[in-house]
């Protein structure tokens, strides 16, 4: 396996439409002057929070349980920030649709500006040939709220290219999460 480049990504994109929107370059500064960057890096692509956000709530005394997920755990909103209460958690996707080539895996990792507040970003491996929305994990470490700035980057995706191609794709098993779109909630 191989990193892929900056060239290798704008590449794919042109002939694969593997991510739309796409940001060509680096964008690192928003109306106000101030904004956590997004697009393409040397190595990887800087992803987006979109503004529809899940927050965990216990106002219904739910236990969390992935094999029975109760959807009344979350609070839906949609807004320019997300406020994170303290030691919480929530859920996000991707501005950004992606579209992964079969012998491309990718992993994601949060961006240091987030990860200096305490704030961490989780996502699963892209795997060959997934596509959607990719749905963001944000868990807010600190004893205090936390904001996420949606249309703004959040973390960092790295393809790592194959020596072969897989015999099975996620799309070829039909992945249940193939082709999500809006913020998804647990499967089973």
């Amino acid at each position: 396996m191989s990193i892929k480049s900056d060239k290798w990504i704008r590449r794919m994109v042109e002939e694969q439409n593997m991510i739309e929107p796409f940001e060509t370059d680096q964008i690192r500064k928003g109306q106000n002057g101030r904004m956590i960057s997004y697009g393409t890096s040397s190595y990887g692509y800087d992803i987006r929070c979109a503004d529809e956000f899940k927050i965990f709530t216990n106002i219904n005394s739910a236990v969390v349980d992935p094999k029975e997920f109760d959807p009344n755990s979350f609070v839906d909103i949609k807004s320019d920030v997300c406020i994170i209460p303290p030691n919480s958690f929530a859920l996000a996707r991707t501005v950004e649709y992606f579209r992964i080539p079969r012998d491309v895996l990718t992993i994601c990792l949060g961006k240091s500006t987030y990860a200096r507040c305490g704030i961490i970003v989780n996502v699963t491996p892209l795997e060959p040939e997934w596509e959607g929305h990719v749905t963001l994990e944000f868990s807010n470490t600190t004893p205090l709220p936390a904001k996420i700035y949606a249309n703004e980057g959040v973390a960092q995706v790295l393809f790592l290219g194959a020596d072969e191609i897989c015999e099975t794709s996620y799309k070829d098993r039909n992945g249940k999460y193939q082709g999500q779109t809006g913020v998804t909630v647990p499967k089973l």
